[in-house]
């Protein structure tokens, strides 16, 4: 793959890092996805301290649709293994989008009478810009910090997830984080002008497998 697609898309992955200081929270909020590491990142959060329980959420997605358990599931039996108290563990296994990871969430947490105000939500590293958008326009009044394995772009890609599955990811989640505001999913972000220009570069490459038409 040539080096002017990884330049492009990388300046997209790093677009959507926020970089986020990790401070305590009430809550560790995992929303579901392929990538199991995410899981892996939530409970090692919780073994250092940051926050009393986690909730991992999600049913399953575009790259999941095959899995025989449910996203949220199979990442609580990752925390299990690594040895989180099940006690400490909450499954939201009904969504099937970022939007309804947080609401679903919401719901069961009132259900539960829990009512968290600060919150660490995990997720894929491309993803971290959308999901803090989302959060913060799903549920308004709470303290959010994003964060998400500590993968670099280059070592990211797996054998079950290639390189370029991964560009066309980073690129749809761009478009969302363009677009969603105005549908009501999220709220509005700067985007700077070269990273839009890498972003229509990208999908003139025929980056666009994953774009909303």
């Amino acid at each position: 793959m040539p080096q002017s697609v990884d330049n492009l898309a990388k300046k997209i992955w790093n677009y959507h890092l926020l970089n986020h200081k990790l401070k305590k929270a009430d809550c560790i909020l995992t929303l579901g996805s392929h990538d199991l590491r995410v899981a892996e990142r939530a409970a090692q959060l919780f073994f250092d301290g940051l926050a009393p329980f986690i909730v991992f959420a999600g049913n399953r997605g575009r790259f999941t649709s095959d899995w025989k358990d449910t996203e949220a599931y199979l990442f609580s039996l990752v925390a299990l293994k690594m040895g989180v108290p099940k006690e400490k563990i909450l499954i939201e296994d009904k969504s099937t989008n970022t939007g309804e990871n947080i609401l679903f969430t919401k719901k069961l947490l009132q259900e539960k009478n829990f009512n968290p105000q600060k919150f660490i939500v995990v997720t894929k590293p491309f993803m971290e810009r959308r999901a803090f958008a989302t959060f913060k326009k799903q549920w308004f009044g709470k303290n959010v910090i994003v964060t998400s394995p500590k993968i670099s772009f280059d070592k990211y890609p797996t054998k079950e997830y290639p390189k370029e599955r991964l560009i066309n990811s980073i690129v749809a989640d761009f478009q969302r984080i363009k677009i969603y505001p105005a549908k009501g999913f999220q709220i509005p972000q700067d985007i700077p002008p070269d990273v839009w220009s890498a972003y229509e570069q990208l999908v003139k490459l025929g980056y666009n497998k994953h774009l909303i038409k």
